[in-house]
């Protein structure tokens, strides 16, 4: 680090928070340098110590890449009053968050990371990653449901349309689904204004990068095969 990196960025390779949270902390007054109130703009260099509301930050180490099969019943959140927070469930040596979150009663494939910059990314919808959930409902499929999913359907608490998306019956009941936006528990609205409820959603890739027969609560690094594919879907910044 010795040309120095920009404070935002410095607190996202840290794999604290993505670089838009971080402008946020700095505005905040969170943010200091060497004992002074940091400046969006302001860079790091090898020497100086960066606080956080009054703890140090560990300096960027090396890039940690995760697949995480999040079990149900775990809250993606770091709030320590949350018992069963993701934070305390994992048990990795470097600090991680999560890129994209899963509600608290579903399960699949998570990515984790320190790249606060891959966080950004994969969070901005006009990315257009894919993300693949496999669900199981509690009255069976009929054809009429499938096409209103495919095509879109308009959420009144949201007040959104989602996009079209990729719709394939496995079961009587069951389906998967491939869509290219978060909204807030998008898939179960979705089903909630075609008069279904889910019953097991589970998700099941993530652009390139698959849950596989990765066990409930089990962690792997992605391969460098994986990282490839991942950066190259998410485009050039």
């Amino acid at each position: 680090m010795a040309q120095g990196i920009r404070i935002n960025k410095y607190i996202a390779e840290a794999g604290y928070c993505s670089r838009r949270e971080a402008d946020a902390l700095i505005k905040k007054g969170a943010v200091k340098i060497d004992g002074r109130n940091a400046l969006c703009g302001d860079q790091v260099t090898a020497g100086m110590t960066v606080t956080i509301d009054g703890k140090v930050l560990a300096p960027p180490d090396r890039k940690v890449y995760l697949a995480y099969h999040k079990p149900r019943g775990v809250v993606c959140t770091a709030e320590k009053r949350e018992k069963n927070n993701i934070m305390a469930v994992l048990d990795y040596p470097v600090r991680v968050t999560y890129a994209g979150r899963l509600d608290k009663e579903s399960e699949g494939l998570l990515l984790l990371t320190n790249d606060g910059d891959l966080i950004d990314r994969l969070m901005r919808g006009r990315n257009g990653h894919e993300r693949e959930y496999a669900v199981r409902v509690d009255k069976p499929l009929t054809p009429d449901f499938l096409k209103k999913m495919k095509a879109g359907i308009y959420l009144k608490e949201l007040d959104e349309t989602t996009r079209p998306c990729k719709v394939r019956r496995i079961t009587d009941r069951t389906f998967e689904i491939v869509l290219t936006q978060g909204l807030n528990r998008q898939i179960r609205r979705m089903c909630e204004a075609c008069g279904y409820h889910v019953r097991e959603l589970k998700r099941i890739r993530i652009a390139n990068i698959l849950l596989g027969r990765l066990k409930t609560g089990q962690l792997r690094e992605l391969t460098a095969e994986e990282l490839q594919g991942l950066f190259g879907s998410l485009g050039e910044e």
